[in-house]
């Protein structure tokens, strides 16, 4: 497998893999084209809080992952969320996902990494208890800002 940073080259392929990945059972919210575009994006841009990758297979798209990055006052250290980590279904149950997350560890050393996955999800839930994540005892909350109010 290689990852690679994301280029303007492959905006309409990481479009098609996040409606697919928006609608599947392993993420809670549907998400948008607006928001896809945003985000897209923002991993485009120098923007120092997302970056996106894409992960290929003998030289054929495998998938596409996301990391935003911010610092943890809970644990005094810089943090790196996997925001998204898709992989096509013919890439699946491959390693690539578990070759991903090494991958972030090596380039973020020092970083907690924390990812949000559904239970349901058992597939992902594996790979991420097999690379050393582990569930943490608390509900994360969230409201938005004025302007996603209706």
């Amino acid at each position: 497998m290689s990852i690679r940073p994301m280029a303007p080259s492959d905006i309409s392929d990481v479009l098609e893999m996040m409606r697919v990945f928006y609608a599947s059972e392993a993420v809670s919210t549907d998400g948008s084209e607006e928001i896809f575009r945003a985000d897209v994006e923002q991993c485009l841009s120098p923007s120092p809080y997302l970056e996106g990758f894409i992960l290929e297979c003998d030289g054929a798209l495998a998938g596409y992952a996301m990391l935003a990055k911010s610092f943890s006052t809970e644990f005094g250290r810089p943090c790196v969320w996997v925001e998204d980590l898709y992989l096509k279904p013919e890439h699946r149950d491959a390693g690539l996902g578990s070759e991903f997350l090494r991958f972030v560890r090596e380039r973020y050393p020092k970083a907690v990494c924390r990812l949000e996955v559904e239970p349901e999800n058992v597939r992902a839930v594996h790979t991420y208890e097999k690379n050393g994540y582990g569930t943490l005892p608390y509900t994360e909350m969230i409201q938005f800002g004025e302007e996603d109010k209706s």
